[in-house]
């Protein structure tokens, strides 16, 4: 086997910074130098004559790829069964008018194949995104200027990538007081997060400044929202219509009646829980302020059990009517009722409390000096 020498000699023996290997058709080795030992752990007089793909195992790929007869051929890289990746290049030994071997030189290029194959893997997971995504995703020179717009939401709009790229946002949307700030403040340095409306969509978009020294300032991706905020929209508006309903119904389940001059009466109907006995305190003293009442008759024939803190509001609504001025009367009370009250320990002396609203309304004309009978 001829063994390259590293300290001189001809074009194929001269000193080199990498493996180098040959074989003929058949794979035997006939070309080992000192690096190809050091790499693969075979001595050259081991090596000789010996299969380099039992030399050397593959994980990917196969050594005859690397059989060629063109000068120009491009290098090959291959998956060694040890996990690293070599690249080789090839020069064939002609002998004649054929090829007696291939001289491979070869550099360890594990680091740099992962990180080729992750940006591999990147590119393809950005173009599967940005092609089936509703996303418009660009690319902005440091004065704001396109380089780069792609993404599968431009479709929905009137805009091309050809349309844009060369063009300068600031110009372009300078109507748009939101989308300009937008991208000053990107173009500044600030990552910023914005729902803008823009091209007759609402996007939900990011700014995000690129890399110092790259060929980007900044890069930007804007998803299609538009459906989204419609049903955003639509949802507020339902339910600021049923906010307004049930404020409605509040009121007409807690009616505050004038049945004459000085005298009202509040009915009160259906669930009470604290929340709601804090809104019923609140209309009734602002009706007792503003009509002068001199008697608030609380009706409870409408439910029939509350809790204990239900219980303490309603008793608290008639000592606060009596701040006003105004005699607070209970009626309708159920019995479920009246065992919470008792369970509170109220001293009930000073509340005046009747069984039914007639019996009430007769207090009210009684106390009033009128002498007409309900």
């Amino acid at each position: 086997m001829h063994t390259p020498r590293e300290d001189g000699g001809s074009t194929a023996t001269h000193r080199v910074p990498f493996v180098l290997v040959g074989f003929d058709r058949e794979l035997r080795v006939c070309e080992w130098n000192h690096r190809a030992e050091q790499q693969f752990g075979h001595a050259p007089a081991h090596a000789g004559g010996r299969s380099i793909a039992d030399l050397v195992p593959l994980a990917g790929g196969d050594w005859r790829d690397l059989w060629t007869d063109r000068d120009d051929a491009a290098p090959v890289w291959l998956v060694h069964a040890d996990g690293r990746t070599f690249e080789w290049t090839v020069a064939p030994a002609r002998a004649g008018d054929g090829v007696a071997h291939v001289v491979c030189y070869g550099a360890d290029i594990t680091t740099r194949a992962a990180a080729a194959r992750e940006s591999e893997l990147e590119h393809v997971m950005l173009r599967v995104l940005v092609d089936n995504l509703p996303v418009v995703v660009c690319a902005y020179a440091a004065d704001g200027t396109y380089v780069y717009v792609g993404g599968q939401g431009l479709a929905a709009t009137a805009m091309t990538p050809e349309q844009m790229i060369g063009k300068n946002p600031l110009e372009m949307f300078k109507d748009n007081s939101d989308s300009l700030e937008f991208i000053r403040r990107g173009l500044a340095g600030v990552p910023t997060r914005m729902t803008v409306e823009s091209l007759g969509r609402w996007w939900d978009s990011w700014h995000i400044p690129a890399p110092v020294a790259s060929r980007a300032a900044m890069v930007s991706m804007s998803l299609d929202v538009t459906e989204a905020h419609a049903s955003e929209r639509e949802l507020r508006t339902k339910l600021d219509l049923i906010e307004r309903q049930q404020r409605v119904i509040r009121e007409l389940s807690t009616p505050i009646i004038e049945v004459w001059e000085g005298v009202l009466v509040m009915p009160i109907i259906g669930l009470v829980d604290s929340m709601r006995t804090g809104e019923i305190m609140d209309s009734l003293l602002q009706s007792i302020g503003r009509l002068r009442a001199r008697f608030a008759i609380l009706d409870l024939t409408g439910i029939e059990v509350v809790d204990t803190a239900t219980a303490n509001h309603l008793l608290a609504m008639i000592r606060a009517a009596r701040l006003l001025g105004a005699e607070g009367i209970l009626t309708g009370i159920h019995p479920g009722i009246a065992q919470t009250i008792v369970t509170l320990g109220v001293d009930l002396r000073g509340f005046v409390v009747h069984a039914t609203l007639r019996q009430a309304l007769s207090h009210c004309l009684a106390a009033s000096g009128d002498v007409r009978h309900a």
